[in-house]
């Protein structure tokens, strides 16, 4: 019985590989040229994905500066308050299982811009309701929405950008995602503290509708788009594949450790700094987001170090900087604790850039998929790791925190370490 098991396994993967050579060879054949950076639909396709990586996380995100607001309107613990964020990036996890291989059917761009006017409606919506459960529901569907958005825009550049050009691209998609987190947070908190966060959603919301029309009309049809199919058996063999590759399944682990780091940071550096000896105001807590510029600049440069470092190298030195610069954090003085915050996201940025570029370099079919599976392993992370932390919060203080941002990121050395031997 185990031998026609082994066997029927062994046709099934066979038949994916020799689909896989089709494709490859019906690229080869194919007359449509993939997009250069001296196109001038190159900066249509780039400035579109920067637009949309702003909106999505400043939409995710921005409600990390008003955790403790929320805590206090609502009379909630900050474990509890964490749940506006931990349940959008639960839900916008599980709904990567289903938007990336229905991408892979229906097509690239429709998928997105429909996810696009999704959030924007039910953000603008969030904004109205006026109960802590009705909050965390809309909350849930906002992060469901963005699957669709996450699980294939690095998808549609890896099959329309040359690939000369594609590891550029995803960096300054990841910047739009970086300077997207810091204006969503800013917004909110300089907002929150002179009127109300609730005007601060309508905003947030009304700038996602208008980048979700403009997406759509900016932005081309896949040219290289070839639909697979949504067959349960395709999808499981697909399954198979990615995670009997020797590197798919560490940097799907790499994932969720480095965003669940990241995000526990910024969900609780806000208590810190709002209570002695600080005593900081929600606009100074707000603005400390800027050091999201960090990441625009390290995600783009991360991408340049590759050719010359290698992929392995460049994510353990990211990596090794967000640890130092979560210790950094465990000093008193405001200035270290804001320099710690800002070598942890230069690092963190860097990080994600090399290992969800290494993601397409690795996968040889369904990569979207393979995408899906790397963005529930990150988004994962952000909703366990970042509630978690509220725990290590709520019994040990920011030295807890700190502790457990650490643990995350020694053990993500230690599968960079592994990346990094693996053959080129």
């Amino acid at each position: 019985m185990n031998t026609i098991q082994s066997v029927s396994e062994k046709s099934a993967v066979s038949g994916v590989e020799r689909d896989v050579e089709n494709t490859i060879n019906q690229g080869h054949k194919s007359k449509q040229p993939y997009i250069q950076r001296e196109d001038a639909v190159y900066l249509r396709v780039t400035f579109s994905f920067f637009a949309v990586g702003l909106a999505t996380f400043a939409l995710l995100y921005f409600v990390q500066p008003i955790l403790p607001i929320l805590s206090d309107e609502f009379d909630i613990s900050p474990a509890n308050s964490s749940l506006a964020l931990s349940l959008s990036t639960g839900m916008l996890s599980l709904g990567l299982l289903i938007t990336g291989p229905l991408s892979d059917a229906l097509g690239r761009k429709h998928v997105m811009v429909v996810s696009l006017i999704a959030t924007a409606i039910f953000t603008l919506l969030s904004s109205v309701v006026t109960s802590w459960h009705g909050i965390l529901f809309m909350r849930a569907l906002v992060g469901l929405s963005l699957s669709g958005v996450a699980a294939v825009a690095m998808t549609y550049l890896s099959e329309e950008i040359h690939p000369s050009y594609v590891t550029l691209s995803i960096g300054l998609y990841i910047s739009g995602n970086s300077i997207g987190g810091m204006s969503g947070r800013l917004i909110t908190g300089v907002i929150a503290d002179h009127y109300s966060w609730r005007i601060a959603v309508i905003l947030l919301g009304t700038f996602a509708l208008i980048s979700a029309i403009a997406f759509w009309k900016m932005l081309p049809e896949s040219r290289h788009f070839k639909s697979s199919s949504l067959r349960p058996k395709s999808l499981l063999i697909n399954l198979k594949l990615h995670l009997r590759d020797q590197g798919l399944p560490l940097l799907f682990a790499e994932a969720f450790l480095l965003m669940g780091s990241f995000v526990t940071m910024f969900n609780y550096i806000g208590y810190r700094l709002l209570e002695a000896p600080y005593h900081l105001s929600q606009t100074i807590v707000g603005l400390l987001s800027v050091v999201y510029l960090t990441g625009t600049y390290s995600a783009t440069k991360a991408g340049r170090l590759i050719s010359k470092h290698g992929r392995g190298k460049v994510l353990l030195a990211a990596i090794s900087m967000m640890l130092i610069g979560c210790l950094i954090t465990l000093f008193s003085p405001i200035w270290a604790v804001i320099l710690g915050v800002m070598i942890l996201t230069t690092g963190f940025f860097a990080a994600h850039a090399v290992a969800s570029g290494w993601i397409g370099q690795r996968a040889k079919r369904a990569k979207a998929q393979a995408s899906s599976l790397y963005l529930f392993c990150y988004y994962s992370g952000s909703s366990i790791a970042g509630t978690l932390g509220g725990i290590f919060w709520s019994y040990f203080a920011w030295n807890g925190v700190a502790a457990f941002i650490s643990l995350l990121m020694i053990i993500a050395i230690y599968l960079g370490l592994r990346l990094n031997k693996l053959p080129k």
